[in-house]
């Protein structure tokens, strides 16, 4: 991944999706709203021991996709 693709990427905007990633609750609009754009960062996200765990969850991936966001394949 180029550092033009990246610097997008901010991990405080997945805070919104936190009871949706943490203990499988429904994604609030915002919530796919931050999943939307953050969507091009999950596999760097995925790489890092704090949010290693979390992105790939079985809970993220019910957030991800009721959202209607593509599941990445990292």
């Amino acid at each position: 991944m180029s550092t033009a693709s990246t610097a997008h990427c901010n991990d405080g905007q997945l805070m919104v999706c936190a009871a949706a990633i943490i203990s499988g609750a429904a994604p609030s609009a915002s919530c796919c709203s931050s999943l939307r754009a953050q969507q091009g960062c999950f596999c760097q996200y995925a790489r890092t021991p704090a949010y290693g765990g979390y992105i790939g969850s079985p809970t993220a991936h019910r957030a991800i996709v009721a959202c209607h966001v593509a599941v990445p394949s990292c």
